[in-house]
């Protein structure tokens, strides 16, 4: 019988396997993590490690409070981003942290991403926004913390996003449609639109399809 734990580990290499597949992420940048239910711990990935080539012993397990306890020998540099963000959303049990281009794109002209489909209305609405900080830093973990307060998508500026679940399905499906809005708004300031949104007038009412 497969464990929780097997089951989550197993749902975070698929998750590298996605974002690689889709172009989210090269090489060994970006990084995943989930909250292990029942305990104070997480798991992240290793450093350097490649998300598409994942495997269990490339996982990290650290406490909230920051300690290595086992698994991989060096957690990902960013490592806390993820914990600070735990801390501050208590609701949260996956982060996804990638390099998705056109959210990249469209921060670095200065626009703010568009949630214009019913799918980004459901599962994002809006994004939080991190001016450039060192990675790994403390400053860039608790600013993006303060940001995930009051959305479940962050924008960390000439750097890349951290999508936010209750699972780590919920987080990347927040990932992928934060890169799809970013590349619509793209397309749209292309076409020289810099005005079409979702109808506020049902921003309240949306629910799942």
């Amino acid at each position: 019988m497969t464990s929780e734990r097997e089951t989550l580990i197993d749902e975070l290499l698929d998750a590298g396997r996605h974002v690689v597949a889709r172009g989210l992420v090269q090489a060994s940048g970006g990084n995943l993590s989930v909250r292990l239910p029942g305990t104070d711990r997480f798991l992240v990935t290793g450093s350097g490690t490649w998300l598409d080539r994942l495997t269990p012993g490339d996982l990290a397990e650290l406490t909230l409070d920051g300690e290595h306890v086992g698994g991989a020998a060096r957690a990902s540099v960013e490592w806390k981003l993820h914990q600070r963000t735990y801390a501050v959303r208590p609701d949260v049990n996956a982060v996804v942290h990638l390099h998705p281009q056109h959210v990249l794109l469209v921060d670095m002209l200065g626009v703010a991403i568009r949630f214009t489909t019913l799918d980004h209305q459901f599962y994002l609405g809006s994004a939080g926004r991190v001016p450039f900080l060192p990675a790994g830093s403390q400053e860039i973990a608790d600013a993006a913390a303060q940001a995930a307060s009051d959305h479940d998508a962050v924008v960390l500026a000439h750097h890349g996003c951290s999508a936010l679940g209750d699972t780590v399905s919920m987080a990347l499906r927040r990932a992928l449609n934060l890169e799809e809005a970013a590349a619509m708004t793209y397309r749209l300031l292309l076409a020289g639109d810099r005005t079409s949104d979702f109808p506020a007038q049902w921003k309240d009412s949306i629910v799942s399809a």
